[in-house]
């Protein structure tokens, strides 16, 4: 949300603006929410006896996530569930049932995968592995900076599982710090395909609506243009520099104001920012952040290997993290 005493941009679950500390007011509900007990009861329903819902964890502006467990094998799970009003509008339904198919034919380890997807009357779901060790936005609460290697470490393997979606036609559209997780050894996974666009039914986002969220937003998304992975390694070049210098490239007082700059003005050099940042990191973060996308990295993949072979250089120990096979090993046919 945007500070209303100085306009400056902070995340939703924000008590106070990061900038002049003023207190931010509280976001509006949706309408006719149940309560979470009733919430919980209603999703038990809709489950069956496969799961075992527990607590709700978080949400948004678009689903709730809850906590539960698989009923037989008691494997941890997260539970993210459409708000009932807008599981009640039939371009909602469509876009989240389109989140559970792109993200299931997707199996990298660096992408969370989609276990289930369900819906009965207004109660649509679907059903994740739990992810424990919190989200990028979690690490940068208060805007703390990671460190260099941190940095280009969650960046690389994010890039990786981005490179695996969009070599399968898939862009994600929507990467920001809350959409990439971590697990309980720090390896990172990129969730939350809601918006993302296929070759296949890339009309139905297509429309002049820029989808997505305004900070981390392409110049040719902010535009409404057709996409491609490209516009994704400009997220995470926004990424990186949040990462190492606490903010994003662009803020403003509303949205249209952040897609402006992001158009028309070029970014603080990093350098300037976050005058910690070793020269090599930085020329990556600002190459990503080429408002022609010919000038960026031209494949997620690249930009991988751009900064594992940073890490490198760094002779980093985070480089073991953030190297893996591009290509899952496939299956070995049983004898």
């Amino acid at each position: 949300m945007f500070c209303p005493d100085c306009g400056t941009w902070n995340r939703a679950s924000a008590p106070r603006c990061q900038r002049c500390e003023a207190a931010l007011p509280a976001l509006p509900g949706p309408p006719a929410l149940e309560p979470p007990d009733e919430e919980i009861t209603t999703l038990r329903r809709a489950t069956g006896d496969r799961y075992t819902v527990e607590r709700r964890l978080g949400g948004g502006g678009m689903a709730h996530v809850y906590l539960a467990k698989h009923a037989a094998l008691g494997t941890p799970l997260a539970i993210k569930v459409l708000l009932r009003h807008l599981a009640r509008d039939e371009e909602m339904r469509t876009r989240f049932r389109r989140e559970a198919e792109a993200a299931a034919r997707l199996q990298h380890p660096n992408v969370v995968p989609i276990l289930d997807y369900g819906q009965l009357g207004d109660v649509s779901y679907i059903v994740m592995p739990f992810l424990s060790g919190g989200s990028l936005a979690d690490a940068m609460t208060g805007r703390r900076t990671l460190t260099p290697e941190r940095a280009a470490t969650a960046a690389a393997q994010a890039a990786q599982g981005l490179d695996y979606a969009h070599r399968r036609g898939v862009v994600h559209r929507d990467v920001k710090p809350d959409n990439v997780l971590f697990d309980t050894e720090g390896h990172a996974a990129v969730t939350d395909f809601g918006i993302a666009s296929t070759r296949f039914h890339a009309r139905l986002t297509a429309t002049g609506r820029a989808m997505g969220t305004p900070h981390y937003m392409s110049p040719e998304q902010a535009m409404g243009r057709l996409l491609d992975g490209r516009s994704d390694v400009y997220a995470l070049g926004i990424l990186l520099y949040e990462m190492l210098s606490g903010d994003p490239p662009f803020d403003g007082p509303d949205a249209y104001a952040v897609g402006y700059k992001h158009v028309h003005e070029a970014p603080t050099p990093i350098e300037i920012v976050a005058p910690g940042a070793p020269p090599a990191l930085a020329a990556i973060t600002m190459r990503c952040l080429a408002k022609n996308p010919a000038e960026r990295y031209q494949r997620a993949g690249d930009l991988a290997d751009a900064l594992i072979g940073f890490l490198v250089e760094r002779r980093a120990p985070e480089l073991r993290a953030a190297w893996r096979t591009r290509w899952p090993t496939p299956a070995r046919p049983r004898p």
